[in-house]
C-alpha cells in the first residue's frame, strides 16, 4: 500500500508519525504534498515521509489518499486530480465533509471512507471514528481499519452522529490540557516542581481513563471508590460541583456544537 497525504499539518503529522511509528506501513510508501514546499520538506525530514513537489506528482505515485488539507481546499483539490482517483480509495479527516458529500462529487469512480481522528494518534491513543456509510469493499475496509487501528481505537458511527463525535473527541485533548494545566499550576501552587507536576497530573489522568475502559465500570462508581466518608477526595468533588464542573463541560460542547 502507497499512501498519499494531501496536506500535511498538524493531524497529518501526527497520523502519519503514528503509522511509521507503529510499523504498519514503512516510511518509503508514505508520500505527502502541501503548497508549503519549504516547511513539507522539513516535515519530511523529522517524520521522514517523500515529499512530492505536485499533486499530480502524488496522485500518480499512490494507490491510497488521506485527504488532511483544510476542508474549504477539497473541491479545488479534487477537481485538480479527479480523473486520477479512478480506482482508487480516498480516506478523508477533513471535518464536516461526509461520504455524501464526496460521493456527490465523485460518484462511483473512487472509493471513500470519511475518518474523524485526534492527535493523541501520534502515541498510540487516538480515537478514530469511522463514519459508517463508505464505498470500501470489505477487504479495503479491513486494511484500513487495520492500519487506523494502531493509532488507537476505533468506533463507527452514522453520519448524523460524526459531528458530535468528534466534537468530543476531536476538541476534548485540548481541553484535557487545560485539565492538565489546572491541576499541575495547582501543585505548582503548594510547592512541585512545574515538571514534576505535569508527570503527576498527566499520568493521574492516563491511569484513571485506562481504568474506565478496562473495567468498563460507571465513572461515578470509580468516583465513589476514592471518596471515603468525611475524607479529602469527598470535598474536592463538593468543590467542584458547587462550581458547576458537569456544566462548564457539557457548555463547551454546546458551543462548538453551535458555531
Amino acid at each position: 500500500m502507497k499512501i498519499g497525504f494531501i496536506g500535511m499539518g498538524n493531524m497529518a503529522k501526527a497520523i502519519a508519525s503514528g503509522f511509521i511509528a507503529s510499523r504498519k506501513i514503512q516510511k518509503e510508501n508514505i508520500f505527502a504534498f502541501a503548497p508549503n514546499q519549504e516547511k513539507l520538506k522539513k516535515n519530511a525530514g523529522e517524520i521522514g515521509f517523500i515529499p512530492c513537489e505536485s499533486i499530480l506528482s502524488l496522485a500518480d505515485s499512490c494507490d491510497v489518499f488521506i485527504m488532511s488539507c483544510k476542508p474549504y481546499q477539497i473541491e479545488g483539490v479534487l477537481s485538480e486530480i479527479q480523473g486520477r482517483l479512478f480506482g482508487k480509495v480516498l480516506v478523508s479527516v477533513a471535518a464536516g465533509w461526509s461520504y455524501e458529500k464526496f460521493h456527490g462529487i465523485l460518484g462511483d469512480d473512487v472509493r471513500v471512507q470519511c475518518i474523524m481522528p485526534n492527535t493523541p494518534a501520534m502515541v498510540g491513543e487516538g480515537v478514530m471514528l469511522f463514519e459508517k456509510e463508505n464505498s470500501l469493499n470489505a477487504g479495503e475496509l479491513k486494511e484500513i481499519k487495520d492500519l487506523f487501528s494502531s493509532l488507537g481505537i476505533i468506533e463507527e458511527l452514522p453520519a448524523s452522529l460524526m459531528g458530535i463525535g468528534g466534537a468530543i473527541s476531536g476538541c476534548g485533548p485540548a481541553f484535557m490540557d487545560l485539565i492538565i494545566e489546572s491541576y499541575a499550576d495547582a501543585a505548582v501552587k503548594y510547592g512541585i516542581s512545574r515538571q514534576t507536576a505535569y508527570k503527576i497530573v498527566s499520568q493521574t489522568m492516563l491511569g484513571s481513563a485506562k481504568l474506565q475502559l478496562k473495567t468498563e465500570a460507571h465513572p461515578g462508581i470509580l468516583k465513589d471508590a476514592v471518596c471515603s466518608p468525611g475524607g479529602t477526595t469527598i470535598c474536592g468533588v463538593d468543590s467542584l460541583e458547587k462550581n458547576g464542573l458537569r456544566g462548564i463541560c457539557i457548555s463547551s460542547i454546546d458551543a462548538i456544537m453551535k458555531k
